[in-house]
């Protein structure tokens, strides 16, 4: 089973895009994320045409997540606990059954960004990683395959951006900010990249601004955290680094993962 995730920076701008790449790299599941439009504006019969069963937890012009699966899709959560309230849509949890009884979960995250580091929204973000690490600490107890994938808003090493320098006072490589991340691998969990590659300077995201796609300056948040029982299923990893260069393309490109499911 192929999963994948992919930020795409406005669905409905990026939807020609989208729909290439899906049937160009075949995923079985793939998490979304910034789809910048409500449920009722997603494009979800163009998706369904491809064989995809969609779960949108859309938001009006900002954040907005989705989970497409080519097999059975059963809804679980639109929000963490502990804050069930939480009007930003950046969170959508389902249970993905395969042909053959077993079945995996799938959380699709859209973690804040939480700049200027110095307002609430540096705080927010700390929060809402605080509950996503209570969460999966209590998923696993249940001792199951599961899949965190999504856009992390977090640089994990200098070397996962051009010059650690330029982003020292940012809050995806604030030490507060890493430090959530060490708590969630520290749990136990599995990072794709980190276990199949983890070479530097491997990114997955490039802004519009200051020529950072030809100058190849970038940074790497997008991968997928598995639990034990999924990582024991992992095959490979990529990152689909060249949908990057194609007209109107999304500042992150897709990442995907096989497990043997």
């Amino acid at each position: 089973m192929k999963i994948a995730c992919f930020n795409v920076n406005s669905i409905n701008a990026r939807l020609l895009n989208v729909l290439d790449w899906l049937k160009n790299a075949q995923p079985g599941v793939v998490c979304l994320q910034e789809l910048k439009c409500e449920e009722h504006k997603f494009p979800r019969e163009e998706i369904e045409a491809l064989g995809y069963n969609c779960l949108v937890h859309g938001q009006k012009s900002y954040n907005g997540v989705a989970i497409l699966s080519k097999l059975p899709i059963e809804e679980e959560r639109r929000a963490l606990p502990l804050n069930e309230e939480d009007e930003q849509s950046r969170f959508l949890e389902a249970i993905i059954s395969a042909p053959n009884g077993k079945a995996i979960r799938v959380i699709c995250v859209y973690c804040p960004n939480g700049n200027p580091v110095d307002t609430p929204k540096f705080d927010y973000k700390l929060a809402w990683m605080a509950r996503l690490i209570a969460h999966c600490k209590n998923l696993l107890e249940l001792e199951e395959a599961f899949v965190v994938c999504g856009d992390w808003n977090i640089i994990p090493r200098p070397e996962d951006c051009h010059d650690p320098k330029a982003w020292e006072n940012d809050a995806l490589f604030r030490a507060e900010s890493r430090a959530k991340w060490h708590e969630l691998l520290n749990l136990g969990l599995t990072d794709s990249f980190m276990a199949l590659d983890g070479r530097a300077h491997q990114y997955t995201f490039w802004d519009y601004q200051g020529g950072a796609w030809p100058r190849d300056l970038g940074i790497h948040i997008d991968t997928h955290l598995l639990s034990p029982q999924a990582a024991d299923l992992l095959k490979s990893h990529k990152i689909w680094r060249n949908e990057r260069e194609m007209p109107k393309a999304s500042d992150h490109v897709p990442v995907s993962i096989e497990l043997a499911l």
